[in-house]
């Protein structure tokens, strides 16, 4: 995708932005890596838990009627991991620090999800495929993985499994 260098620019600016980020992730709705600013954290696994959350977080919104999905928050001991709708087809997973200001890291996520998906959905209009598969090296297996429970499309159908926000 020609625009993964600016969305790497835009995760860069955000973690800049935000000094508690300890990782910032876009990928698309599927689980593909787009960019991503990950120390420490393998970015296929992350974005591929992100698709598997999202799909969870999908559902519950529509079968409460909660609208569209917008972001997801997860708090753990040490940190929290968010999720933010970006454009249509993508999603932005951010990483921070427990004592992180959380409506700084809210304000600052949907500002970046918002470009980021600007972004994407531009490239994809311009006929650029959403993400390249993702290269192997030498520690990673030259198979395909597919997440838990998923088959991979054979169709060129959009994904049903996709942040929908009226915002983006």
């Amino acid at each position: 995708m020609a625009a993964e260098a600016e969305v790497l620019d835009e995760l860069h600016r955000l973690r800049a932005r935000v000094p508690q980020l300890t990782g910032a992730l876009a990928a698309s709705a599927d689980g593909l890596v787009l960019a991503h600013d990950t120390p420490g954290v393998e970015p296929d696994g992350l974005a591929a838990l992100t698709a598997a959350a999202l799909g969870v977080a999908i559902r519950m919104t529509e079968s409460t009627n909660h609208g569209d999905l917008r972001e997801l928050l997860v708090r753990g001991v040490h940190g929290y991991v968010a999720t933010y709708a970006a454009g249509g087809s993508a999603v932005l997973t951010l990483l921070a620090q427990d004592r992180v200001n959380v409506g700084r890291l809210h304000l600052e996520g949907r500002r970046s999800g918002t470009r980021i998906g600007e972004l994407v959905d531009a490239a994809t209009a311009r006929g650029e495929p959403a993400a390249e598969p993702a290269r192997t090296s030498a520690k990673t297996s030259s198979r395909t993985r597919t997440p838990r429970g998923t088959t991979p499309r054979t169709t060129s159908t959009p994904a049903t499994n996709h942040p929908r926000t009226s915002e983006s």
